[in-house]
């Protein structure tokens, strides 16, 4: 008997990935609006008396003697007599009580750059919550998102798919139609952030940037590493902080951030695996920017630290890690850690925040534990931005 023919139907790779991709941000999308009506617009959570003595950095008791005598911001009271506030009202109470942090005459503007070699490692996630602590703690606060995947964008409630909004590649592009920074800047849910989205464009600035270095007038190219600080030098009187969510590899986008830091944040989680990554990614860089110093670049930073995140305290091997890191890089590694928590997967899943997701919606023992940690963790970061104006 003639042995049948099968017939095999190829998939055209490159279509089908536009069309499944095209898919996926259009029902994105639908979703975003059924969260977010009617302009697809984040909004933000009340916070609670004691949230609001937090972050003020008063007392319970002194906010409530405020509440009675009828001065400043008047919280909303619910039947049961708890006190909740705006955040634009927790601006105006620090205003009231002349408790601002924002940077005086004479400092500096601080750029944090968070970077990570591997994916994974919780860099977005600590981006992020940085950004925002600083912001509910009175500091004016701009964050870039410098990744093409753009997830620190979609978590500020931006689709860059949709959206079409410029990008920092606008701000770098070697081109007659680069932007001022101020154009691709967008207002977020808090008060007081603002966000510079990214989209896949970005990654152009990977493949311009070594062509305009070998171009007839070099000079752009060969001074790449000093583009974002250029950029970020219109804004510097709007801002500061500036917080950037750097790509997860050593590229042009990442030793440009960099050069324009006064402060670098090195996430890592605590395993073998992860550690070896960071050895690599550190010989590598160190090399590269002994080289851009060589062509008269100083990247001298207020600090640098250490960030060990997705920790599991009763996981013996990572505590371990954790202990080996502490032996050669105690003076580094920040002294708290980022707990691994279900908490924030659960609140990523309707890209939010820890300090977006309202408690009721998550296991009470649980939000309280990953938020002491992110708390204690962000609180160590604002204290050294703070001792680097010589607070």
């Amino acid at each position: 008997m003639p042995t049948a023919t099968v017939q095999v139907r190829k998939t055209h790779f490159a279509r089908t990935i536009l069309e499944q991709g095209g898919e996926i941000s259009r029902k994105l999308d639908m979703l975003r609006l059924e969260k977010f009506p009617p302009n697809a617009q984040k909004t933000l959570r009340t916070f609670s008396l004691a949230e609001v003595a937090q972050f003020v950095g008063v007392s319970q008791s002194y906010l409530k003697k405020l509440h009675l005598e009828g001065k400043s911001a008047q919280p909303v009271t619910s039947p049961t007599g708890r006190r909740s506030y705006t955040a634009e009202q927790m601006n105006e109470l620090r205003d009231y009580l002349d408790r601002s942090p924002r940077r005086r005459d004479g400092e500096r503007l601080k750029v944090i750059a968070v970077v990570n070699f591997k994916g994974g490692s919780g860099k977005t996630t600590t981006a992020a919550h940085l950004a925002q602590h600083l912001a509910l703690n009175g500091h004016r606060v701009l964050a870039v998102d410098l990744d093409p995947q753009a997830s620190l964008t979609a978590l500020h409630g931006i689709q860059p798919e949709i959206d079409r909004n410029l990008s920092f590649y606008d701000s770098l592009r070697y081109d007659h139609q680069r932007k001022p920074l101020s154009e691709a800047i967008r207002p977020t849910n808090f008060p007081n952030l603002d966000i510079v989205p990214a989209n896949l464009e970005l990654q152009e600035y990977e493949y311009d940037t070594p062509l305009a270095m070998q171009s007839v007038d070099s000079s752009a190219g060969k001074m790449f590493y000093t583009r974002i600080g250029d950029a970020l030098g219109e804004v510097d009187h709007r801002y500061d902080v500036v917080v950037i969510d750097c790509p997860p590899q050593l590229g042009y986008l990442t030793l440009t951030a960099l050069t324009a830091a006064t402060a670098v944040l090195i996430t890592v989680h605590p395993q073998m695996l992860d550690i070896m990554s960071m050895s690599q990614f550190l010989l590598m860089l160190g090399e590269i920017l002994m080289t851009i110093e060589a062509a008269g670049v100083k990247v001298e930073l207020d600090w640098f630290r250490y960030l060990v995140t997705r920790f599991e305290p009763m996981d013996i091997p990572q505590t371990q890690m954790v202990g080996f890191m502490q032996s050669m890089l105690a003076e580094q590694m920040l002294k708290n850690q980022m707990l691994k928590s279900t908490a924030i997967s659960d609140a990523g899943l309707t890209k939010q925040t820890l300090y977006e997701v309202e408690k009721s919606q998550l296991t009470r023992s649980t939000y309280d534990r990953v938020m002491e940690s992110l708390e204690a963790v962000n609180s160590e970061i604002t204290m050294l931005v703070h001792q680097a104006w010589g607070r």
